[in-house]
């Protein structure tokens, strides 16, 4: 049953933690934690179109964790290209747009292929526009725009949040609401320039057990709030 909400945000993204505990928690390998950490995926992304959501932008894998064991990378990659290749065609006939943010060049051939090919499939929808972070950086993504700005030739008066935002890797709004399993409260170098003015919610569930009611909660907690963007509330 789709609850009403009076305020809904136009832009949500999600920190995914939890898996690897998850798995612990039930003396599981953790690639187990990352297998049902995928069930979450699929309900949210239902839950997110559900509600109303235009913009949903998932943290899947950072620029950090290749510090990860090697072989956790590689089944994490292998695990998105036979995800992203068996569940495209459903995200298509579902209306659904894919777009991912991130460094591309590093990440292996076959993803790559696959994300090319998704982001066609879907290109022409209209729906809810999916956002997977893979290989991504905040910081980096500051870096990154930083260089292309130099590259083009704008001098330093040119520069502002206008300049800055046009060679973001990608121009969607920023989110209005942040949301992280799992128990932790930093961002992790996700979103950095984007989220100067987003709400937080934080949870202690774990993302593989995360479900719709879980994100209805996020958004009731959204709706409370009072957003002031450095301003005041008359």
């Amino acid at each position: 049953m789709k609850r009403k909400l009076k305020v809904i945000p136009v832009h949500v993204g999600i920190i995914m933690d939890g898996n690897g505990r998850w798995a612990t928690k039930r003396n599981l390998p953790r690639i187990a934690g990352h297998k049902e950490g995928l069930k979450a995926v699929r309900r949210v992304v239902k839950a997110a179109d559900k509600y109303g959501v235009k913009y949903l932008t998932l943290y899947s894998f950072s620029t950090e964790n290749w510090k990860r064991p090697k072989e956790e990378v590689e089944f994490l990659f292998k695990l998105m290209e036979d995800r992203l290749r068996k569940e495209g065609e459903n995200l298509h006939k579902n209306n659904v747009k894919v777009r991912f943010t991130g460094r591309r060049e590093e990440l292996p051939k076959e993803l790559k292929k696959i994300m090319e090919e998704v982001e066609k499939l879907t290109s022409k929808n209209t729906g809810l526009n999916l956002v997977f972070a893979i290989n991504y950086g905040g910081r980096q993504e500051i870096i990154d725009a930083v260089k292309k700005i130099i590259k083009k030739g704008y001098t330093f008066q040119d520069v502002n949040e206008q300049l800055i935002n046009k060679f973001l890797y990608l121009q969607i709004p920023e989110p209005d609401l942040i949301i992280r399993t799992a128990g932790e409260k930093r961002l992790s170098n996700f979103l950095l320039w984007q989220s100067a003015y987003s709400e937080f919610y934080f949870t202690d569930v774990l993302w593989p057990d995360f479900n719709e009611e879980c994100f209805y909660k996020a958004l009731l907690s959204y709706q409370r709030r009072k957003r002031k963007f450095g301003g005041l509330i008359e």
